[in-house]
């Protein structure tokens, strides 16, 4: 059966009110949390970029869900070793109550110390490098590496967790979802692609979990929600590649002006239809996915809390 959790968005929210919707999620009946791991937002509106480490620290003590980051990228603006540390130190405060979401990551985030930003299969080939030498960090020995991509010295985590932490893959292509289902031990993607959970379980995944993720807004007024999701989040209707190469948030900003409202109302849940709510986070469950993590856009938090527990998750519960 399909469970349903919370997916936290650091580019809109402020620490505390990461922290806040994490309670509130857990009161409504989500049963996990994904949260989002950006140096910057992707557009001025959304206004917010915490350090996603330290919010996790707070996440554990103000919950008992499990948490995902969704997802880390660790080949650039994050070393491996120091994505390791961070990893270990919050599976340890989350009791093993945590797993790794790791992707091959974003300009906007990921060339601001000023590396040659890498085509995507240079980038897969440094996550795989990455995922390993977080592996041997993990189980509490010393490290040393020199890889192609990666040099490492002497390095041993002393705060580590009991059990070794999951590293699910996110993916969007049949490379990285092939690399998910060969190096992962979970699958992450945001769209119920049901072509790609079954290429991640040929691929070496099996019964190995798969996490989707969705954005809705709720909302009293349709077209109002619209709006606000056309205003926060129409980079998610940006085609192609240009959500992995565009630098800053000023390019998104240009490049969504050519998105339409009427493009973000066709492919974005808006309103307060329950059975629209239903049908998008069904579509996951027949995609095969084990866990669906959704968003709310905006500042509604509260009203879209009510919402889903109240009105949405009894009836998928069903």
């Amino acid at each position: 059966m399909t469970e349903y959790g919370y997916f936290l968005s650091s580019e809109e929210h402020r620490p505390a009110d990461l922290v806040e919707q994490a309670r509130m999620a857990e009161q409504a009946g989500f049963t996990s949390l994904w949260i989002s791991d950006h140096f910057h937002p992707w557009n001025a509106a959304q206004g917010q970029a915490p350090f996603v480490w330290s919010v996790i620290g707070a996440l554990a003590e103000a919950t008992s869900l499990p948490v995902q980051t969704a997802v880390t990228c660790p080949i650039m603006r994050m070393h491996p070793v120091v994505t390791a540390q961070a990893a270990a130190t919050s599976a340890v405060l989350l009791e093993g109550r945590f797993r790794l979401g790791v992707g091959s990551g974003e300009a906007l985030n990921e060339h601001i110390l000023g590396d040659h930003w890498p085509q995507a299969p240079v980038r897969l080939e440094m996550l795989e490098e990455a995922i390993q030498l977080m592996r041997l960090l993990f189980e509490g020995g010393e490290v040393s590496h020199r890889g192609k991509h990666y040099t490492v010295e002497n390095a041993r985590l002393y705060t580590v967790p009991d059990r070794p932490i999951p590293i699910d893959v996110s993916a969007f292509g049949p490379a990285a979802t092939e690399l998910a289902g060969r190096l992962g031990d979970g699958f992450v993607t945001n769209t119920p692609d049901a072509d790609g959970v079954e290429r991640f379980r040929r691929s070496g995944g099996g019964t190995k979990p798969a996490f989707g993720g969705v954005k809705v807004c709720w909302g009293p007024d349709r077209e109002e929600a619209v709006r606000t999701a056309h205003r926060l989040w129409a980079v998610e209707q940006l085609p192609g590649e240009l959500a992995q190469v565009l630098p800053t948030p000023a390019h998104f900003e240009q490049a969504c002006e050519l998105v339409p409202p009427e493009r973000v109302a066709a492919n974005v849940t808006c309103g307060n239809d329950v059975e629209a709510h239903v049908k998008t986070l069904d579509a996951y469950a027949k995609a095969g996915f084990d866990t669906v993590h959704v968003s709310q856009i905006g500042p509604d938090q509260r009203g879209f809390f009510d919402f889903y527990r109240t009105k949405v998750l009894p009836q998928l519960a069903g």
